[in-house]
């Protein structure tokens, strides 16, 4: 296979989307635009991707030089078109030869599959190879205007075309791949001599049809190359995410009665027989393994839950959270970095946070892990069987021992063996009538408060 390279096009100011988070810093499915489309040209073989970015822009230039290298950023300084974004990232391709694609970082619906179809026609005969789409509204999109045999003879920007070109139902989506040398041959000679006098990348069709080579185009759907310029455009594509990992993962055998209100992130990994109930959000970083089931009203990240686990309802899993096989987690429990062993259960109403559980041991309801003195964290270990009692306070580092139990309400402040009981709290005193004596004492004196004031 000729060797593949990518320019991704991130150097837009992105007005349109009204934050201050650059445009293609915003996330679908948990994961950036710019992320997800390195990702896609990854996944078709790129091996090397230039980031073109913009001086506006220091985060977005970080987040490509941490995934990629300082290398393989280029800045376009001062903005002048998308033909002149695309000649910044010349440099950064010094010494590769082969096919440059050439996508928006603003698509995070683009998959390989929408992808492969140019390099295919390249592979036979294309000089240039252009993707376009069929919109429901063409209004504002360059048409592709095809002889008969499909040959891209020119795109017709919509200010500039006929009544016959606006008719034209397929447009140009702003992705192209050609060959590196011609590429760069055809930018090397487009003018600005336009209304904006910036540099289009548009223009390199006309003079790839001026030398006569052939220009082919293969049409996607309007999902796979939607941009997201504004915050309804970013939630549209956000909807199509949800709704593709969803499809996926009910062929894949996972139960959901309600698959509308579960909400799934880039990396979500559900295995076949797993049960997910109504209502329950997988931030990035969570994997569920098959026949586990996750109740209504749950939020996990960065998390692992095993076979056989009951998670919730209204249950929190946060990043670290390692649960074991058939153990359950109820309603308002929230664990974090703490692994449960197989069978252990922690029902109601309680922090876990930094340690681990073992296998078979109980969690009474209002236990505390108390893993921060408000500089350092410390970690909390309950052994196998150990039963913690409810409302206990262990405070970390502490480590309740194998088979151990806790009185209810105790502070635990010490290590327990293991097969001990441990109780801290006050002891309970008594004192026969003294509720009786306060009650009388109070309304005696509020009595006479009220007579002093008659």
């Amino acid at each position: 296979m000729t060797a593949r390279a990518a320019v991704i096009l991130a150097a837009g100011q992105g007005t349109r989307m009204k934050s201050a988070i650059p445009k293609v810093l915003h996330k679908v499915g948990g994961r950036t635009l710019l992320d997800r489309v390195i990702d896609t040209v990854e996944q078709i073989g790129c091996e090397r991707v230039v980031v073109v970015v913009g001086a506006h822009s220091p985060a977005v230039r970080a987040l490509a030089e941490t995934r990629l290298g300082k290398g393989a950023v280029a800045l376009q300084d001062p903005p002048l078109g998308t033909g002149h974004a695309v000649m910044a990232a010349q440099a950064a391709l010094a010494g590769f030869e082969g096919e440059v694609l050439v996508t928006n970082a603003d698509c995070p619906l683009l998959e390989p599959q929408d992808l492969e179809p140019l390099f295919a026609m390249r592979a036979e005969g294309a000089d240039l190879a252009l993707l376009g789409f069929e919109p429901a509204d063409a209004l504002l999109y360059g048409r592709l205007i095809r002889a008969a045999d499909g040959a891209v003879l020119k795109i017709a920007e919509p200010k500039d075309a006929t009544p016959e070109e606006l008719a034209a139902r397929a447009c140009y989506a702003g992705m192209l791949a050609a060959p590196k040398d011609k590429l760069f041959g055809w930018l090397s000679r487009i003018g600005n001599n336009n209304a904006k006098n910036e540099y289009y990348l548009t223009e390199i069709v006309s003079l790839a049809v001026a030398d006569g080579l052939s220009v082919r185009a293969h049409l996607a759907s309007e999902t796979a190359v939607m941009g997201c310029d504004t915050p309804m455009q970013l939630a549209a594509a956000e909807a199509v995410f949800q709704q593709r990992m969803r499809s996926r993962l009910l062929a894949e055998g996972v139960a959901m009665a309600a698959p509308d209100t579960v909400h799934l992130s880039w990396d979500t990994r559900i295995g076949a027989g797993a049960q997910v109930e109504p209502y329950v959000v997988f931030a990035p970083g969570v994997t569920v393994e098959g026949t586990a089931v996750i109740r209504a009203f749950s939020h996990l990240e960065g998390a692992l839950v095993r076979a056989g686990a009951i998670i919730g309802p209204y249950a929190r899993l946060r990043p670290g959270a390692d649960i074991g096989e058939e153990a359950h987690v109820g309603n308002f429990v929230e664990v974090k970095k703490v692994k449960l062993g197989k069978g252990a259960k922690a029902n109601h109403l309680s922090y876990l946070g930094d340690g681990s559980v073992g296998a078979g041991a109980n969690i009474g309801a209002g236990t505390i892990f108390c893993n921060y003195d408000g500089f350092e964290k410390f970690e909390t270990h309950v052994g196998e069987g150990a039963f913690i009692g409810s409302d206990s306070a262990l405070v970390a580092p502490v480590t309740v021992g194998a088979g151990a139990f806790t009185g209810t309400g105790s502070v635990i402040t010490e290590d327990v063996p293991a097969d001990a009981l441990a109780v801290a709290r006050g002891r309970q005193v008594v004192k026969p009538g003294w509720a009786a004596r306060f009650r009388e004492t109070k309304r005696a004196a509020k009595a006479a408060k009220a007579g002093g004031q008659a």
